[in-house]
């Protein structure tokens, strides 16, 4: 089972690698609520570290299988036996900013269940990552309280 989500952003192509790359703040991800990577760690091939699911909390297993700094990172997921997750991002500059794309394949006997739970999730992760990026450049401007000139 594959699947590739696209979402285009007017954030710079090194802004979104940082907030990729930041395996310590996972906290624009829908399925991943945390890690155990230490602040400023620098992800490389053979990296392996653990993250808790926002759906069970449950620690899994992240192996980083691929880096191309600025293009592409690739994980190999280990949820449980007879489920296997891999997923790849690659971001691409445009010329109106850049492109997210977000690759899940899923492998063993366990991965239509698990897509059936997860497909929802997943087809937000690259936007969600783009409206992060976005939000922490422009310096979240947005005012907490409606002002008299909000519609």
């Amino acid at each position: 089972m594959a699947r590739t989500y696209q979402t285009l952003s007017s954030a710079s192509v090194d802004d979104l690698w940082k907030k990729l790359v930041d395996l310590a703040d996972v906290s624009w991800h829908p399925l991943l609520e945390s890690t155990n990577v230490p602040r400023g760690l620098v992800v490389k091939p053979g990296l392996i570290y653990q993250a808790v699911t926002r759906m069970v909390p449950i620690p899994i297993q992240i192996f980083v299988e691929r880096v191309r700094p600025g293009e592409l990172l690739s994980v190999r997921i280990l949820v449980m036996p007879g489920l296997e997750e891999q997923v790849t991002y690659q971001i691409k500059s445009t010329v109106c900013g850049a492109c997210v794309s977000y690759s899940v394949t899923l492998r063993g006997w366990l991965s239509p269940l698990f897509w059936s739970l997860i497909r929802p999730y997943a087809a937000r992760v690259a936007s969600e990552l783009v409206q992060a990026t976005e939000q922490a450049a422009t310096g979240n401007l947005k005012p907490t309280k409606p002002g008299c000139f909000d519609f």
